[in-house]
C-alpha cells in the first residue's frame, strides 16, 4: 500500500494546512484550463457544488494518471444565490465582489477528491455558509488596499486567516474548510488507508 501523497494543487494554503496536521504531501500543479472547464459546465447550468466537484476530481485523475500514490485534487467555489463567483482579476473586481457580498450570506462549495492509478477512489463535499456583514465603501476601499493582492488568490476577495475575520458576522462551517481544504475527513479518510495512525 503506496503512504505517498500528492497533492494536486499550487495553493500554499492548502499546503501549509496539510503540513501542520502532520501530513507530508509533494505539491503538483495539475495546469488543467479551469476557465474552458467552468465555461463548459455553466454552459449546461450546471450546479456550482457539481462544478466544484468535477474540476476537484479533474485536477486529481490528471496527476493520478501519470503519479503514484494518493492524489488530492480539491476546488473551492463560491456561491451567492446560486450563481458562481470567480477569483478577483484584479483589486477593482475585488471590491466589485466584497460589494457583492456585502450583507449576504454565500455558500464556499469546497469539494475534495482523491484518485489512486488515474481513478477517484474517494471524494467529499463541505458547504460552509457564511454571512457578510454590511460594508462601508470606505472599509472596501481600506481593506482592499491594505491587503492589496493577495486577495487576487481567494474566490471571495477575503482573508479568514487575517483582516478578513472583520469581514463576517456568522460562519457556519469549519476553519480548514473556508481555507480550502476539508482537513477532518480527509485525515479521517488517510486513517482508514493506513496512512495516518488510528
Amino acid at each position: 500500500m503506496s503512504h505517498r501523497i500528492v497533492l494536486a494543487s499550487g495553493s500554499q494554503s492548502r499546503r501549509a494546512v496539510l503540513a501542520a496536521a502532520g501530513v507530508e504531501a509533494e505539491t503538483i500543479k495539475p495546469n488543467v484550463d479551469e476557465d474552458a472547464a467552468k465555461a463548459s459546465f455553466r454552459a449546461s447550468d450546471m450546479k456550482v457544488r457539481d462544478q466544484a466537484m468535477q474540476l476537484a476530481e479533474l485536477k486529481s485523475v490528471k496527476i493520478s494518471m501519470r503519479e503514484q500514490g494518493l492524489v488530492i485534487g480539491c476546488d473551492q467555489m463560491l456561491s451567492l444565490d446560486g450563481g458562481p463567483f470567480d477569483k478577483p482579476v484584479d483589486l477593482d473586481d475585488a471590491r466589485n465582489h466584497l460589494k457583492k457580498l456585502s450583507g449576504k450570506s454565500h455558500i464556499l462549495e469546497t469539494a475534495i477528491v482523491i484518485s489512486e492509478n488515474g481513478k477517484p477512489v474517494w471524494r467529499h463535499l463541505a458547504r460552509p455558509k457564511l454571512t457578510v456583514r454590511k460594508l462601508s465603501d470606505e472599509f472596501i476601499d481600506t481593506y482592499v488596499d491594505t491587503i492589496g493582492d493577495p486577495l487576487l488568490s481567494t474566490v471571495g476577495a477575503y482573508q479568514l486567516e487575517g483582516l478578513g475575520a472583520q469581514l463576517f458576522t456568522r460562519i457556519d462551517g469549519d476553519y480548514f474548510t473556508i481555507l480550502g481544504l476539508p482537513l477532518l475527513p480527509l485525515l479521517d479518510y488517510l486513517r482508514t488507508r493506513g496512512v495516518l495512525m488510528s
